[in-house]
């Protein structure tokens, strides 16, 4: 009988053999059939380098994996077994669609998924696996994993006939977080991030003891986007959504054995990277990993996905720490680095400046009538302004201002980061906030 089951579960049975250590895994409902085959998908429980994990592969070898009735209920079972007991799921999908004689019964199977999916968001990670065709149902039901990642092969979209399904084009909308080559390579990437995730909401994520060194050292003319790189372990660095929203760089990787959400922000944050940092740091917030942001930009482009982001900030109760390494004007610091994201700790870099406004509308303001006597006089009043503003700002909207205000805790130098980033993990790893009870709030993200 195994050998039967084995044979027309080729490819599920493949994927989950190279995803679980030595191969070795519990099937859940193996014997279910639908109509005269056994069910298009492999539903089981095993571990990953050591952890407890949940995962079903549709196989594209049964029926070409269409959805049914009998693979919907193994799935069900699979999330009520993982909600009882806490640990993550892994979906591959690989699927032409569903079995339309099953008709309205396909449509409440897939509702059915849909609700345990949601149910499980924010108690325990959910990874989805794109190795082949997910279409229609099946795409809404992988979006609303955590982590989504693709091979260049497969096809991901709501639409039936597959439009604009490729892995390009979807990292592109900002529909998965990772693409990859093949389904070796997604497997690895998705070891790679339970080795980093906590099992659930109420654990913590594993911490490495062994000696570990920086990816490298953040030099002063590094932006964001490359010290979050740089600070993280060496090999550790797992970039989510690379080529959506760049203005924003969001990174899981661990610092000191540790996990962090690392957010890189420079320039001016345009409505795509709000989005994507305010989903990044929800993330994190939901299963309490730190988030340290760095960052050197002038202003938000889009009102809508700034207040997302700022709502993200300002609702997470994970540990926050926020690193000014150039400029951090108005809204912008509002929401990332002061009381607004609510940040445990800011640091400054030495040559960071800091304005309630742009520092011209500041300059401009404070300078009053001198300001505008200034440019009187002068042969080149578009020059004659810029050094005006300049000389504002180096003597006015200084780090060191900044900290004899209050608003930032200390001035470090570049190379001196990650060891207060680490110091700074250390004394929040017990971080404790208790909240008002409400279900959620209405700022979509």
């Amino acid at each position: 009988m195994t050998d039967e089951i084995n044979t027309s579960s080729a490819k599920g049975f493949a994927y989950l053999s190279k995803f679980f250590d030595d191969g070795i895994f519990t099937e859940i409902g193996a014997l279910a059939k639908s109509s005269d085959t056994y069910a298009e998908a492999v539903a089981a429980h095993g571990t990953v380098n050591g952890a407890g994990i949940y995962a079903y592969a549709q196989n594209a070898d049964s029926a070409g994996g269409a959805m049914s009735k009998a693979q919907a209920a193994k799935i069900k079972k699979l999330y009520d077994l993982a909600l009882k007991t806490g640990e993550p799921v892994v979906t591959f999908y690989d699927s032409i669609g569903g079995r339309l004689s099953e008709g309205v019964d396909l449509l409440a199977a897939y509702g059915d998924i849909l609700k345990y999916s949601s149910n499980l968001s924010g108690v325990v990670p959910q990874i989805a696996v794109i190795v082949g065709n997910c279409f229609g149902a099946q795409a809404l039901i992988a979006a609303c994993a955590d982590i989504v990642i693709m091979t260049e092969n497969a096809k991901f979209s709501l639409s039936a006939g597959g439009d604009s399904s490729s892995a390009g084009e979807n990292i592109k909308k900002g529909n998965i977080h990772i693409a990859v080559k093949d389904a070796d390579e997604a497997i690895q990437k998705a070891k790679a991030l339970i080795d980093m995730l906590p099992s659930n909401n109420l654990s913590t994520a594993c911490i490495a003891y062994d000696e570990i060194n920086a990816a490298a050292v953040p030099g002063e003319s590094d932006k964001p986007a490359d010290i979050v790189l740089k600070i993280a372990d060496t090999e550790s660095a797992v970039e989510l959504q690379s080529d959506y929203g760049k203005s924003v760089k969001t990174v899981l990787a661990t610092v000191n054995g540790i996990t962090v959400g690392l957010v890189g922000a420079e320039g001016e944050i345009d409505g795509k990277s709000a989005a994507k940092a305010a989903r990044f740091v929800r993330f994190c917030d939901a299963f309490s990993i730190p988030v340290a942001t760095f960052l050197d930009a002038d202003k938000f482009c889009c009102i809508k996905s700034a207040a997302k982001l700022t709502s993200a900030y300002a609702e997470a109760t994970t540990a926050k720490i926020t690193f000014i390494t150039g400029n951090a004007f108005g809204s912008v610091y509002i929401a990332l680095a002061g009381t607004g994201a609510a940040a445990d700790l800011t640091f400054a870099w030495e040559n960071a400046s800091v304005s309630a406004l742009s520092p011209e509308a500041e300059t401009v303001i404070m300078l009053g009538d001198d300001f505008g006597g200034q440019l009187k006089n002068t042969s080149n009043p578009t020059a004659e302004r810029q050094r005006i503003i300049e000389n504002y700002k180096k003597e006015n909207l200084t780090a060191v201002k900044a900290a004899e205000q209050g608003y930032v805790e200390d001035i470090i130098s570049p190379d001196n980061t990650r060891n207060k980033l680490i110091a700074a993990l250390a004394m929040l790893g017990n971080k404790r906030v208790s909240t008002l009870p409400k279900k959620h709030n209405n700022i979509y993200i």
